[in-house]
């Protein structure tokens, strides 16, 4: 559940129609995710599909749940209807803290691996880690728990609108051994199968 709250502070919201009923909704392009997350979830909802406007759009999948008690207990944790800007860390154990982590990284992280300085007869393989949001205070908590397991990173403010939490080859390569260290989780498919491609690829191409 620790990597379902995770993914949902960087991609979910919470929502009520006008008769007062609350639902919680989370909308990606991944539907493979999206159904891993249904059934750690045991929800018996359907998962909808929404078109791009354009052709060129990725078809997007929603799962909205209708749950007073759940929205109730997401907004105990910090994750209120209108949370871009007033993210907060929630009270996440320590055991459960990586998987919150991933969830988060693959809803509004990137990483990126490859060869720098291509204009030059010497190219460095590099890789680098980025997390997202819009919520300065959300970063600089992520990034002290963080450095509790020596991971040190930088935060980069963006136009006074976001931030990103920079870490660069040695953070990285620490990142995934935390991010992706639970062997129940991972069994469950609870990660962007892409995302840790990246890592991967990149431990692959090092010398």
């Amino acid at each position: 559940m620790a990597y379902v709250l995770g993914f949902f502070a960087a991609d979910g919201w919470i929502t009520h129609n006008k008769r007062g009923a609350n639902f919680w909704c989370i909308q990606i392009t991944d539907k493979k995710l999206l159904n891993s997350i249904k059934n750690v979830i045991q929800s018996d909802h359907a998962i909808g599909i929404r078109n791009g406007k354009k052709k060129s759009h990725s078809v997007l999948y929603r799962l909205q749940i209708g749950n007073k008690e759940m929205c109730h207990d997401l907004r105990m944790l910090g994750m209120r209807e209108r949370k871009t800007k007033s993210l907060t860390i929630p009270n996440v154990p320590e055991k459960y803290f990586p998987d919150f982590v991933r969830g988060y990284f693959d809803g509004d992280g990137s990483v990126w691996a490859g060869y720098q300085r291509r204009d030059r007869p010497t190219q460095s393989l590099a890789i680098q880690t980025i997390f997202t949001s819009c919520s300065i205070p959300f970063l600089e908590t992520l990034a002290l728990r963080l450095a509790m397991y020596d991971l040190s990173g930088r935060i980069y403010k963006e136009r006074n609108t976001y931030a990103r939490l920079r870490y660069s080859v040695r953070g990285s390569l620490k990142l995934y051994d935390f991010m992706y260290n639970s062997s129940v989780a991972m069994s469950r498919g609870l990660f962007l199968e892409r995302k840790k491609k990246i890592f991967e690829r990149y431990m692959h191409m090092r010398p």
